[in-house]
């Protein structure tokens, strides 16, 4: 039986950071219930890097409640949108990719969305249907609907803008695509990140041009990388994927700034409000340190993608190596024929630590390499003789390197 209105828009407008219009938000959900009637709710994601992260996750739970409140999800793959790359949020053009890229890129995706949604369950499209399909006349008559002035409204846009920073004309063409996705699929609700609101409201435009209701939107917050400055991003490197392996998803998530540990906790592992308020009180007052409650989020992250039984493993693991300065329990074992005495920086590369001379170099210099747990400053720094070294690189990855001259 399906819950009442008022009981949806308290599930649903938990935990998000806009609603626009909340009037017409709840009026579709009322007239959903009057009719017996799923919304039709839409979430698009470019495959612009392989992997889902949680960042990703934050919205596709607030998708799964809409699923289970008997809503049709409609899960929208942007292997069109995203050769021309999203610029929400970005101080200059991002770089455009290829149709054969966008591909690759979404060939795990469904796989990643189903470890929250039941993809059975979705209307799964790909916006390269439409817009391929669509003639030089056929976007004139959409950009027709759409002024300059109204695109340098967008904050981005008018940033750069006003700073004499580059805009290609593409870039303006993202916001009418993305709209036209939801004419496509006459979307009753749109859900994203709050960096979407202008792309969002666009598309209502655009889909009273097309006399259909505009759709309601639903802005979830933004969650800030593991660098704690930029949000999260797959093509800025500061993400914890969905399909990483537990030792580096609970590794990660101990490295976030301490000024992110509660939004992590609300967001990341979906903690009640209650919840959050606890560990923030906790951590004002001085009861709470931290590193524990560091280690709670990424347990329970952890717990939530691989199980209870793999978090407690990650945990433990986490302590013997960091807490208590011992080696992991597992070290892949990596065989080099290469004749002593061998340049470290060689050695890093040719055992697939690191994926340039350059980087290896940066690492030493920045004193992220340990040999047998000494810390190796020398760029030019050898391993003199054939035999088995335990090699750190960074903070998590070790390997057993054996020379074989």
């Amino acid at each position: 039986m399906m819950l009442s209105a008022r009981e949806q828009w308290r599930i649903l407008s938990d935990g998000v950071a806009e609603i626009l219009p909340e009037d017409e938000f709840l009026a579709k959900l009322e007239r959903s219930v009057q009719t017996g009637t799923p919304l039709r709710v839409k979430l698009g994601c470019d495959p612009s890097r392989p992997d889902l992260h949680i960042g990703h996750a934050v919205v596709l739970e607030k998708l799964r409640q809409f699923q289970e409140l008997g809503h049709r999800v409609i899960f929208i793959i942007g292997d069109f949108t995203a050769m021309i790359g999203d610029p929400s949020g970005r101080s200059k053009t991002r770089p455009a990719l290829t149709m054969e890229e966008t591909q690759e890129n979404a060939r795990s995706y469904l796989e990643q969305v189903g470890i929250v949604l039941d993809v059975s369950r979705a209307e799964i499209r790909h916006n390269s249907e439409w817009l391929a399909a669509m003639t030089f006349a056929d976007v004139i008559r959409v950009a027709s609907q759409v002024t300059v002035s109204q695109m340098l409204e967008r904050d981005d846009f008018h940033e750069r803008f006003e700073r004499e920073q580059p805009i290609a004309l593409h870039e303006f063409l993202y916001p009418l695509a993305q709209g036209i996705d939801s004419v496509q699929v006459r979307a009753d609700i749109e859900i994203g990140g709050t960096d979407q609101r202008f792309n969002f409201l666009l598309a209502r435009e655009l889909q009273k041009h097309a006399g259909q209701p505009p759709q309601a939107i639903v802005l979830m917050p933004l969650l800030e990388g593991t660098d704690g400055v930029q949000k999260m991003s797959k093509s800025l490197g500061n993400y914890i994927a969905l399909l990483d392996p537990p030792r580096e998803m609970f590794g990660k998530a101990m490295s976030i700034p301490d000024e992110l540990i509660v939004r992590y906790y609300r967001y990341a592992t979906f903690a009640s409000a209650d919840e959050a308020r606890a560990m923030e009180e906790g951590l004002r007052a001085g009861t709470l340190h931290p590193r524990d409650a560091k280690a709670l989020v990424a347990e329970r992250l952890v717990a939530r993608y691989h199980g209870e039984e793999a978090a407690r493993s990650a945990r433990e693991e986490f302590d013997r190596m960091f807490r208590h300065k011992q080696l992991p329990d597992q070290i892949e074992t990596i065989e080099l024929r290469l004749i002593p005495p061998v340049p470290l920086v060689e050695v890093l590369v040719a055992a697939g630590l690191v994926p340039s001379k350059s980087e290896a170099r940066r690492l030493i210099a920045g004193g992220g390499v340990y040999v047998e747990g000494e810390r190796i400053g020398d760029l030019h720094a050898t391993l003199g003789d054939a035999g088995e070294y335990v090699v750190k690189v960074g903070k998590r990855r070790f390997a057993r390197v054996r020379l074989q001259a």
